[in-house]
C-alpha cells in the first residue's frame, strides 16, 4: 500500500521547471546540463545525476541529458531536490575530448578513468552549488554504471558541499569479451576500489541488482569489501532482479518502486533532512 501510494504521488507530480545550460568543464570544455527544479521555493539541495559510459563516438554524439519528466528525475524533484543531469565531455552537445577510455582490457587504467569522470562531476558541482535557487551545500551525487565509478572516485577527493553519494551499479570493464558477468582485470578493479576507500569519508549508498549483467553480486561485494576495509564509508543493498537486465534498473519503468524506498532512507539519514512533497 505504501509503495502504491508513493507511485501514485509520483505519477501525479507535475513536470519540473526545466533549463538547459552549458556549464564550464575541465580543460576549457562546456558541459551540456539539463536542470530540473522542484515546486518548492529555493534554495533547494542539488542532486547531480551522472550517466554511464558509451565507447562508440557516433552514439555519444546523439546522447541527450536525462529528461525532467523521466521517472528518476521526477522522483528526486518530488523529494525537493534540484536535479542536474550533465553530459560529460564529448557526449551530446558537450565539448572537449573524450577522456573515459580505460585502455586495453588486459591492462586497464581504472584509476585514471575514474578520476577523469570525477573531474566532470566536480565541475558541475562547482558551477551550480550556491547559484540562484540552489543551496551551497548538502548536495547529493548519484552515478550509474561508469558514472557510479566516477562518483566513487569523486568521494575519494572529499569534494566540498557534498553530503552523500549514491552509486547505482557502478564499475568499469563489464562484459569483457562480449560475455555477461565477465570483467576486464577484475582483481585490478577491486584493488583500485580499495585505493578510493582510503580517503573516501562521505556517506555512500551502493545499489546493485541481483541480475546485473555487468557487475554480478559477487564482484559488487568484493568491491564493497575492498572499499570499506580501506576505510570508505558505505552501505550496500543488492536489490531484486529487474527484467531484462538489472544493470539498467535505475531508468527502468517503475524502477523507483524497487530502489526508491532504499534511497529515501539514505537521504533521510543525511543532515539536515530534506522534506519530501506529500
Amino acid at each position: 500500500m505504501i509503495r502504491l501510494l508513493a507511485l501514485l504521488l509520483l505519477l501525479a507530480a507535475p513536470a519540473a521547471a526545466e533549463e538547459m545550460l552549458m556549464l564550464p568543464g575541465p580543460d576549457g570544455s562546456q558541459l551540456q546540463t539539463r536542470l530540473c527544479r522542484p515546486e518548492q521555493p529555493g534554495p533547494r539541495p542539488l542532486l547531480v545525476l551522472n550517466h554511464g559510459a558509451q565507447p562508440r563516438a557516433e552514439i555519444r554524439a546523439q546522447l541527450v541529458p536525462a529528461a525532467c519528466d523521466s521517472e528518476p528525475v521526477r522522483w528526486f524533484t518530488a523529494q525537493g531536490y534540484v536535479v542536474a543531469a550533465p553530459l560529460r565531455r564529448a557526449h551530446g552537445a558537450s565539448t572537449g575530448v573524450w577522456a573515459e577510455s580505460f585502455g586495453p582490457c588486459e591492462d586497464p587504467d581504472f584509476l585514471r578513468v575514474g578520476r577523469e569522470t570525477a573531474r566532470d562531476i566536480r565541475a558541475v558541482l562547482l558551477a551550480l552549488l550556491g547559484s540562484p535557487g540552489i543551496a551551497p551545500a548538502q548536495a547529493v551525487v548519484l552515478g550509474e554504471s561508469a558514472g557510479g565509478w566516477g562518483s566513487i572516485a569523486l568521494a575519494a577527493e572529499a569534494p566540498p558541499g557534498v553530503a552523500g553519494i549514491i552509486n547505482v551499479a557502478g564499475g568499469r570493464g563489464g562484459w569483457a569479451g562480449g560475455r555477461a558477468r565477465q570483467n576486464c582485470a577484475a582483481p585490478r578493479l577491486v584493488e583500485t576500489m580499495g585505493g578510493f576507500g582510503r580517503t573516501a569519508r562521505i556517506p555512500m549508498l551502493w545499489l546493485y541488482a541481483a541480475n546485473d549483467s555487468f557487475f554480478a553480486p559477487a564482484l559488487a561485494g568484493a568491491l564493497f569489501d575492498a572499499f570499506t576495509a580501506a576505510g570508505g564509508v558505505a552501505e550496500m543493498s543488492v536489490l531484486p532482479p529487474t527484467a531484462p537486465d538489472g544493470h539498467y534498473m535505475f531508468f527502468h519503468e517503475h524502477g523507483s518502486e524497487t530502489w526508491g524506498p532504499r534511497v529515501e532512507l539514505f537521504l533521510r539519514s543525511l543532515a539536515p533532512p530534506v522534506t519530501a512533497r506529500r
